[in-house]
């Protein structure tokens, strides 16, 4: 159980900010959450300005009175130190709180994330408060977990920073020489003789800006600053976790992840995490299969573990460039998304609509008009009567895989601070393309990291494995050698662990386990590229075309055009026991689709079942049984044949192996699995 405490179903709740409102407003609240099935409120997310309105002088009084009002109306609580904005007068008297932009220029008290991460004052009082916190409410029974901060990100580049990045790099590297060697300093006459004249990388020194993406003259220094940002969060984090669990061992903590956030190695952070937590916001136009893909990625975090979605908005977000309401039944549709991929709770953000600044047009469950006649209302608590009806049935169901993408956040950053080959690369969208792919075919995927086992699985992809870390090749290798099933594509292999090329020819540590050697690479401009042809059917290929050359592989396609017809741009190299293919160009999802099938019809991976595309298919797993999640994303009833006999149980419809199943626009059915 992630929760702390006597949880016995999905807690359904979110982000409740009663400081904001009359303590008049707080009993019809109260009422409010009761009508919906709100079980679980996330309380002082922003509060640290009135806890602490002075240097030594702390304030509990209103945080005692929600406290007390949410236990006597029987709420759980997810306890936020509420340290992502810190208090005016920090600011004011500690000026080294305040973050440094990448253009040099010191930022002045306002917003969120602007506290130095390597800020002394903000170290201190933040792990102070958090103390605080934990021994004055600790011991209230209704606390299932506590919320470090909020959503962190941002990056700075002060003179504390500065100085802290040296010593990082000490620790690293130990010597200078070894520092100048990973960072190739020989070239552009960059070798450092002392620590002090490392600097940061920003744009007034190495970096500058390439259209709208950030581009660096040297990729070691812009990576190692990256590892060394999301490492001093972390040490943040984990300063406030330390704080709270000296009085609460016992009380799981969280902070809430952003999805594929590129600041933050999440792979990294979740070691230090007693479970895993994010916050959904689907952009205007995003296809189901980006959600699912986060839902899968943080599910991966913990190797499997259940997590919780955080936030999400009942209805509109405030912050998109098109704040499109979500239609009727989407949002009961996404929380169940949410659920199908391993989510232990379902919440939001938020419960009642803020008056004023950027988020009072942001959806609550509680809306401007202040009462429970509204569609938002009414859907949610549907959701949460469904919610109450399937009890724990649901909680600790795992999802079993035997096909993974490896997603790794030091290969992300690298991969797109290269200079060239193509402003076009971009490590997300190829992920997401291999990963539609699985989602169309029904068949489950894990998203793991270059750390985790694979042995549990038939089929592992690697989508441009530009970085191979050390000893990955090797786990790849015996991987392959042992029946195993890689793929992987262009701009892979090029790098080690801190971007210096791996010399000998592309793909580097690769080439024996896939049978190839690249030559060369033609990097085609947008809307420009080659053919080829798979199972009698033409494809594209795009952005980046290899020019290699077979050493043992076998071509299973072959470019159709330019000078480098006839060469390889699909290759299947046996190694050992197993398989290693390798895909040369960026095709199109429908050839990923007819691709991906046929390798896991012969890795022997099957399919869930078959259903329309608009159905997206899970399957769960815990001591109560199976269960079959079918969502309907399309704006139409669709129908899909099931592969086992089940009980429905949203509806308590009953069916055999073989029936029909029809799933109205944005519907859901959960069937607790009977027959196979």
């Amino acid at each position: 159980m992630i929760w702390n405490g006597d949880v016995k179903k999905i807690l359904y709740g979110g982000d409740y900010n009663p400081e904001q409102w009359g303590e008049d407003v707080w009993e019809e609240d109260m009422r409010l959450f009761r009508k919906a099935h709100i079980d679980v409120v996330t309380l002082n997310v922003f509060s640290w300005a009135s806890l602490q309105p002075g240097e030594d002088v702390y304030d509990f009084t209103k945080l005692d009175k929600i406290m007390d009002l949410v236990s006597d109306n029987g709420l759980k609580v997810c306890l936020a130190t509420s340290t992502a904005a810190h208090p005016a007068w920090m600011a004011r008297k500690y000026p080294d709180v305040l973050r440094t932009e990448h253009n040099g220029m010191r930022r002045k008290f306002g917003s969120r994330h602007n506290s130095c991460p390597n800020s002394p004052t903000y170290r201190k009082y933040s792990a102070a408060l958090a103390g605080r916190l934990a021994e004055r409410y600790g011991n209230r029974g209704n606390i299932v977990a506590w919320h470090i901060a909020n959503e962190y990100g941002g990056e700075c580049y002060c003179e504390n920073c500065e100085k802290a990045f040296r010593e990082w790099l000490k620790e690293r590297y130990g010597t200078l020489e070894e520092l100048n060697r990973a960072w190739d300093t020989a070239f552009w006459g960059h070798t450092f003789y002392e620590w002090e004249e490392v600097v940061v990388p920003n744009l007034q020194s190495e970096e500058f800006y390439w259209g709208d993406c950030i581009r660096t003259n040297f990729q070691g220094i812009s990576l190692d600053y990256r590892r060394f940002i999301s490492d001093s969060m972390l040490e943040c984090y984990r300063l406030e976790e330390e704080a709270v669990k000296k009085y609460t061992p016992w009380i799981p903590v969280t902070t809430n992840f952003m999805g594929f956030y590129k600041g933050l190695d999440y792979q990294k952070w979740a070691r230090s995490m007693d479970f895993v937590s994010w916050d959904n916001y689907p952009a205007y136009g995003a296809v189901p299969e980006q959600a699912a893909m986060a839902h899968d990625l943080m599910r991966g975090l913990k190797q499997g573990m259940p997590y919780v979605l955080m936030e999400q908005t009942p209805s509109v977000s405030n912050w998109h460039t098109y704040c499109a309401l979500k239609r009727p039944g989407v949002m009961r549709l996404w929380s169940y998304q949410a659920v199908a991929h391993g989510a232990d709770a379902v919440m939001f953000f938020q419960m009642r609509r803020s008056i004023g600044a950027c988020e009072k047009y942001h959806g609550a469950l509680i809306d401007h008009a202040g009462h429970e006649n509204t569609r938002v209302f009414r859907e949610m608590a549907a959701l949460g009567g469904e919610l109450e009806k399937l009890g724990d049935i649901l909680l600790e169901g795992r999802s079993k895989a035997r096909a993974a993408i490896v997603m790794d956040w030091d290969n992300w950053w690298a991969a797109e601070y290269s200079a060239g080959p193509s402003k076009l690369i971009h490590y997300y969208e190829e992920l997401l393309a291999y990963y539609k792919a699985f989602y169309r075919l029904n068949i489950p995927v894990d998203v793991i990291s270059v750390e985790d086992d694979l042995s549990g699985y038939a089929l592992v992809t690697a989508p441009m494995l530009y970085m191979c870390k050390d000893g990955f090749d090797g786990k790849l290798r015996k991987f392959v050698e042992g029946g195993g099933f890689f793929l992987t594509t262009y701009f892979s292999g090029y790098v080690e662990d801190h971007d210096l090329v791996v010399t000998g020819g592309y793909p580097g540590r690769l080439k024996d386990i896939l049978g190839i050697w690249v030559e060369e690479s033609d990097a085609l401009p947008e809307g420009e590229g080659n053919r080829f042809l798979y199972g009698g059917k033409e494809y594209r290929a795009e952005i980046l075309c290899d020019l290699l050359h077979l050493q043992g592989a076998e071509a299973l396609s072959v470019y159709e055009e330019d000078f480098y017809a006839g060469m390889p741009v699909l290759t299947a190299h046996s190694y050992g026991k197993g398989k290693a293919f390798y895909m040369a160009a960026r095709s199109g999802d429908d050839f990923y689709e007819e691709f991906i099938k046929d390798l896991c019809e012969e890795a022997g991976i099957r399919p869930i079942m078959e259903a329309p595309q608009q159905i997206e298919v899970t399957m769960r797993e815990n001591g109560n049984g199976k269960f079959l999640f079918l969502l309907n994303h399309g704006e139409d009833t669709q129908e899909a044949v099931l592969p086992c006999g089940g009980e429905d149980l949203l509806t308590g419809g009953r069916y055999g192996k073989g029936e029909k199943l029809r799933l109205g626009k944005k519907d859901v059915a959960i069937l607790k699995v009977l027959t196979e």
